[in-house]
């Protein structure tokens, strides 16, 4: 007897959360998720006044005590600068406040008006210090965290997982198009559509490739855009300039062993700009990228869409 599908979606992060299991209480699943991201949106936000990041951020250089949330997902943070040789900094929130995004998404206007941008290279992610024995994190006076390149995926990882373990069935976790897999393998796998906005539907232009395990994320430039006195930015900020990555690609789509690793490499290959494909294939990983007039590449073994068949 086939195990019916369920999938439950709410608001959360500034984005869309949605949770499938297959034959598993989907009110438990989604109670889960809930408890996952709303943890995480108190440790993490850059944007609430009373996270624990925000905490951090506001420090001027002094030690601060933190819970485990938000320590593990500097940690992961800190693991991706290094992965990436710095491609995805998490010290690149003063950047994304200069240039505009200060406030959550919904609620940046179109357009501002026009002052002056002081872009440099970002602090870095050395800056940063964390003593564990202490559960405390430091970061310089003026250095601004954000942790937005890694922590969503990883809730939605932490999420897949603690599902799956209570449920003891295929579970699919989704957090604005980060995708995570756990549990026993489907057959046949997820159908993951793959565009360049995850709201846009399954009827908008792309793909869909079927997920079997591990984590599937996409990054671009078209979708969290915003002017400032008719400059366009974006959120993806090249660490060694301070501003949104010069790049060919729209969009970035890369499977790997866990959603945080994928989203990790989408958001290096948008800053390595046209290095970006050879960089993802160094790593061996699956890649789709797009670029802004619509060629698509594909890397490592990134499946070509099925062909239609013939009636």
């Amino acid at each position: 007897m086939k195990e019916r599908t369920e999938s439950a979606s709410f608001r959360a992060l500034g984005t869309t959360a949605t949770v499938v299991v297959d034959g598993g209480d989907l009110a438990v699943a989604r109670e889960i998720l809930a408890d996952e991201v709303g943890a995480l949106d108190r440790a993490c936000s850059r944007f609430r006044d009373d996270s624990e990041l925000s905490a951090v951020n506001r420090a001027a250089g002094q030690p601060v005590v933190v819970g485990p949330m938000l320590l593990g997902a500097v940690e992961v943070a800190l693991r991706a600068a290094r992965m990436t040789d710095g491609r995805v900094d998490p010290t690149v929130g003063r950047a994304l406040q200069v240039l505009g995004y200060d406030r959550t998404f919904d609620e940046l206007p179109s357009d501002r008006p026009r002052s002056v941008v002081w872009a440099r290279r970002v602090p870095g992610w050395q800056a940063i210090t964390i003593d564990r024995r202490a559960r405390t994190l430091r970061v310089p006076s003026g250095v601004q965290l954000d942790l937005g390149a890694t922590a969503k995926a990883w809730a939605a990882d932490r999420a897949a997982a603690r599902i799956a373990l209570k449920l003891e069935r295929p579970v699919l976790v989704s957090l604005g198009g980060d995708v995570s897999a756990a549990g026993p393998t489907r057959p046949g796998g997820w159908p993951v559509r793959v565009t360049d906005d995850h709201a846009a539907g399954r009827d908008a232009p792309g793909e869909t490739v079927d997920l079997h395990g591990g984590g599937l994320a996409t990054s671009g430039t078209t979708v969290r855009r915003w002017s400032m006195g008719g400059e366009e930015h974006h959120h993806v900020v090249d660490p060694t300039t301070g501003r949104s990555a010069r790049t060919p690609y729209r969009t970035v789509s890369v499977a790997a062993g866990s959603c945080v690793d994928a989203n990790v490499a989408t958001t290096a290959a948008l800053v390595a700009g046209e290095d970006g494909p050879a960089w993802v294939a160094r790593h061996g990983l699956p890649a789709r990228f797009v670029a802004h007039d619509g060629t698509v590449t594909r890397v490592g073994g990134w499946p070509e869409p099925a062909l239609p068949v013939a009636s």
